[in-house]
């Protein structure tokens, strides 16, 4: 494409979005008009996620293509602005719009590690990778792989290591399009699931990275807007300051004062914080003693314990009286009893754990690294540290984010690509901590003191969701909302600040039309990236190379349903929280991309049998430490150094580095041609000439 007719192209799409946007702009304002005038709250949230859902359907039909260049890297004529909107929407997932918030409230200071490794990821990408890849062309990361250490087989590993990736971290895509969709439409998550799923093959399907490239910017407009509003209206509400990140301050004051009045037992609400923490650590001291007991006592001592547990039920219903609800206790306890000495010791070290947290006074919000010993403190330090270097390191070597860096017209406009998906990307990380406390300070105030009878609606709305997302039980039976008897799943937060606030429904459908839009956005790009690996380097390259264009895409397009719906029925089954599961395929993508990849752009000497030996040996032992330590597995094997599962790139990362190093230095060089490859991406021209014969 021609200077003048790439300026004319960026011209026309400047034009077009500045329309889309102030077009939805205007939609929200219509549907508050309509609010106002007592259209019902459950009409405005189908219209809301209606319209988008089709808004990106459309742009899919529109952007349908059977170029295989378009299909696989959108033309390569996607200018640095907009690739940097799409990749911040690629980016910006389900994890980042509807989880970090809720994690930063859970964890306080800790849930920072989020926030500075995902943003300080993109100066790795930026320095290390973007440019080199795009110098080289292709379509995918096996690509490089194969081609710069040769055969088939490090190209293998890249798509076995790709699929993995990626679909761990398309589970969670699909679980916060599960959420949303079920919260604001009342189907059951299951069915919610695949509704979404729906969605999310009519914007790739027919467009491939065409059609997700122009849905994503429009997904990025939709989701930057939607996470804006609710803040700076908070903002404004609590400060009179329309600037979430100054008015921040102000509100933390206020959170750390509220925090120390409920944990001072001298005061009003503290004492009945008091009270039922006592009863949390008899919880506690309860299932730790029979988890004792159930060391010695074994099979024998579980069936007497269940047959203590049945005859108590049987008494409490024939006894003259008996509180209903004391009944319905009875009978949960005998239904949900461990069927085996496994079962109970699992269910009742978790019972123990939550019933620990719950006696524990409130943790400050700004305060880092809170233990209850200097050695737990310490173990917090150092989790955090780790947890950083993984989310950095993963940031730079997933491929559906690398892939991005393809689709852009030369080397330069990727490079000014990474600058634009950073400046996308810390719009909305740097209003994440202040969303945290503003939400925080709502519900200390109008949550927490309030009457179990006069329960806001959100509260069961959302417990019929998930009771892990949200729970209120009265513990102390005194009809008075406490904190420790709320239970919130970080999940839950972002989508329903605005419920928790009072703000009117509206923002609450555009808070949900956001997550959706994140959700979709990175669905897609994962969906596709997990397709076109298959298709393209495992069919293309080592089945059939000559393969028609048709049959090439009819190929990934049968792929791409296929991963899909196997997703959303993995999904269904709830593996873990959406923060967890991006978590681990960072952790997967740092350990089997990053060394092999940095070591093929900076280290001529690193050849197949390093590459082969560093993917192998770093996605490998990533993957056991996660298998024996991540509670899901119920291996429960004990950490190494403390170091939590999420966080087991750092041993891959290593293994990895260690492989490719020691594996290269003890076989031969690579040849001269792939050391004048190795040259030719190594210096990058600005104007992207490829030579490799790519595009």
């Amino acid at each position: 494409m021609s200077g003048s007719t790439q300026g004319h192209f960026v011209s026309q799409l400047k034009r077009h979005y500045s329309l889309y946007t102030g077009g939805f702009i205007g939609f929200v304002v219509m549907l508050a008009i309509l609010e106002q005038m007592g259209v019902p709250n459950v009409m405005l949230g189908y219209i809301f996620l209606g319209a988008t859902v089709l808004l990106y359907a459309g742009i899919g039909i529109l952007s349908r293509t059977s170029d295989v260049a378009e299909y696989y890297v959108a033309g390569r004529r996607v200018p640095a602005l907009f690739n940097g909107m799409a990749t911040a929407a690629d980016w910006m997932s389900a994890a980042s719009f509807i989880g970090l918030a809720g994690t930063l409230y859970l964890s306080g200071y800790d849930g920072l590690a989020f926030v500075l490794g995902w943003t300080g990821g993109f100066c790795l990408v930026a320095l290390l990778l973007a440019p080199y890849l795009r110098k080289f062309g292709q379509f995918t990361i096996p690509d490089f792989l194969g081609a710069r250490y040769g055969g088939n087989l490090p190209r293998s590993i890249g798509v076995f290591a790709a699929i993995l990736c990626s679909f761990t971290y398309v589970i969670a895509q699909i679980y916060g399009v599960g959420l949303i969709v079920s919260r604001f439409t009342g189907l059951e998550f299951g069915v919610g699931v695949f509704v979404g799923l729906g969605s999310i093959l009519l914007c790739s399907f027919l467009g491939g990275m065409r059609a997700v490239t122009w849905t994503q910017v429009a997904q990025y407009v939709i989701l930057i807007v939607a996470y804006m509003i609710p803040v700076i209206w908070l903002s404004v509400k609590h400060t009179g300051n329309p600037v979430p990140q100054v008015a921040y301050g102000y509100v933390l004051e206020k959170v750390t004062a509220r925090e120390q009045a409920l944990n001072d037992p001298v005061t009003p609400d503290g004492a009945r914080e008091a009270e039922v923490r006592a009863i949390f650590t008899q919880k506690q001291e309860t299932a730790e003693a029979r988890l004792k007991t159930l060391a010695t006592g074994g099979d024998v001592w579980l069936a007497e314990e269940k047959g203590r547990v049945i005859r108590a039920a049987a008494e409490l219903k024939v006894r003259p009286g008996a509180d209903s609800a004391a009944v319905a206790a009875a009978d949960r306890a005998v239904a949900e009893f461990p069927a085996d000495v496994a079962a109970a010791r699992a269910a009742w070290k978790k019972a123990a754990d939550a019933a620990k947290a719950k006696a524990a006074p409130i943790p400050a919000h700004a305060e880092p690294f809170i233990g209850q010993n200097e050695a737990e403190s310490d173990n917090k330090r150092k989790n955090f540290l780790a947890l950083v270097l993984c989310l950095m390191v993963g940031t730079a070597a997933l491929p559906h984010i690398l892939t991005r860096f393809y689709t852009t017209p030369s080397v330069g406009e990727a490079r000014q690509s990474v600058f634009w998906s950073l400046l996308f990307i810390t719009l909305l990380y740097i209003t994440v901590p202040a969303l945290a406390v503003l939400a925080k300070y709502d519900v200390y105030t109008l949550l927490v003191g309030s009457s179990f009878s006069e329960l806001p609606s959100w509260v069961s709305a959302w417990a019929a969701v998930d009771k892990t997302l949200m729970s209120v039980t009265d513990i102390n039976m005194d009809g008075i909302v406490q904190l420790a008897e709320i239970t919130m799943g970080g999940d839950l937060i972002m989508l329903a600040t605005p419920e928790i606030s009072g703000l009117p429904y509206v923002v609450t459908a555009l808070v949900a039309a956001g997550g959706l839009a994140a959700a979709l956005s990175t669905a897609d790009g994962l969906l596709l990236t997990i397709a076109n690996a298959l298709s393209h380097d495992v069919y293309f390259k080592m089945v059939d190379p000559h393969a028609s264009t048709a049959r090439r895409l009819m190929i990934s397009k049968g792929l791409l349903l296929v991963v899909a719906v196997s997703a959303a029925y993995v999904t269904s089954l709830k593996p873990g929280d959406i923060l967890l599961l991006v978590g681990v395929a960072f952790s997967l993508a740092a350990s089997a991309f990053f060394p092999a990849l940095v070591l093929g752009v900076f280290w001529k000497r690193a050849n197949k049998a390093g590459a082969v030996v560093g993917m192998v040996g770093g996605l490998g032992v990533c993957m056991y430490y996660m298998y024996t330590t991540y509670p899901f597995f119920g291996v429960n094997a004990p950490l190494w150094w403390g170091i939590n599962p999420i966080s087991g790139g750092i041993f891959g990362m290593a293994a990895g580095f260690a492989g490719v190093i020691v594996g290269s230095l003890l076989t031969a060089s690579p040849d001269k041609e792939m050391q004048e490859l190795v040259d030719h991406v190594r210096y990058p021209n600005p104007k992207g000439d490829i030579k490799t014969g790519a595009a």
